[in-house]
């Protein structure tokens, strides 16, 4: 019935994993993992929070990475780490990062699509002790160690748990970088926490003028719940988890994988719930030799 059958295009795919921590429900990602290479992306990224983290205990931090490093190394293809505010919340999580892993933000170019991968959690010295000096009392709060309300915290009332903030070196690193890189035919900007969100200086909104009438694509994470917007004709996408905390009464949060197609003009992107990708035999591979039946025994 056609002429043609698959003409080749210039395109790749990958997937995006969203929180996989904030409470990580055991097993999900493993079946994240197993799902993924069933799909083949060429490579996958991920918006930060890929540990519980929260410490400066750097034995602790090593066991933490281990055991991600175990399960993503899992994955057939290459895999682009981001850091969130559970990975990257004071500075012994900041320097274990950079030895172990590599820079806290960077930009890589596939076939002419530019990738910028922010860093969040991007902080004046003083600035980050003083949230992650409030942040941890207030997740004793939550876990119950020591009574008190987190509503009523510090750390619940400071802008940055919600927004994140850009340093002024960042953002000239990636104005420099936009400035190299004139003719690609797309750029994505993926980040941790909804910078987009926060209108000063420390925002996206110097390096959203800089790219000017660019078609660009931003992906974060962070919130745990799935959302959509559109900015002057530019897609803003907060994804949901891949094995982080859920809240139960909110109908946007679920475990999917997002995958992008980046076509000749554009990108095509896809939200996979992990409940509905199933293998020959109709069930949901769990990691391993593993496999499930219904996705309420997996997911």
């Amino acid at each position: 019935t056609a002429d043609e059958f698959e003409p080749g295009e210039k395109d790749f795919t990958f997937a995006i994993i969203a929180d996989l921590t904030g409470g990580e429900r055991e097993g999900i990602f493993n079946v994240a993992v197993a799902q993924i290479n069933s799909i083949e992306p060429d490579f996958v990224l991920s918006v930060g929070d890929l540990i519980e983290g929260g410490t400066r205990d750097t034995v602790q931090l090593g066991k933490e990475w281990d055991h991600f490093d175990a399960r993503v190394q899992q994955l057939d293809m290459p895999f682009f780490h981001l850091g969130g505010n559970h990975d990257l919340s004071n500075p012994v999580m900041q320097r274990y990062w950079q030895r172990r892993i590599g820079p806290l933000y960077y930009h890589f170019l596939i076939d002419d699509v530019l990738f910028l991968m922010l860093d969040s959690e991007d902080y004046e010295l003083e600035r980050m002790l003083e949230i992650d000096k409030a942040r941890s009392e207030a997740i004793k709060i939550l876990r119950g160690e020591i009574e008190g309300d987190f509503t009523e915290t510090d750390y619940y009332h400071m802008p940055e748990r919600k927004t994140g903030a850009l340093s002024n070196a960042q953002q000239a690193y990636f104005e420099s970088v936009i400035a190299e890189n004139v003719d690609v035919r797309w750029t994505f900007i993926l980040m941790h926490k909804p910078l987009w969100t926060r209108d000063d200086a420390k925002g996206l909104d110097r390096l959203i003028k800089t790219l000017g009438d660019r078609p660009f694509t931003v992906i974060n994470g962070h919130e745990h719940s799935f959302s959509y917007e559109e900015r002057n004709n530019n897609d803003y996408l907060m994804l949901g988890t891949t094995g982080g905390y859920q809240n139960d009464q909110d109908p946007n949060a679920f475990d999917h994988i997002t995958l992008v197609r980046m076509a000749e003009t554009e990108p095509v992107i896809t939200h996979i719930r992990m409940d509905g990708i199933l293998n020959k035999m109709g069930m949901i591979p769990a990691g391993g030799d593993s496999l499930c039946f219904q996705a309420s025994r997996c997911l």
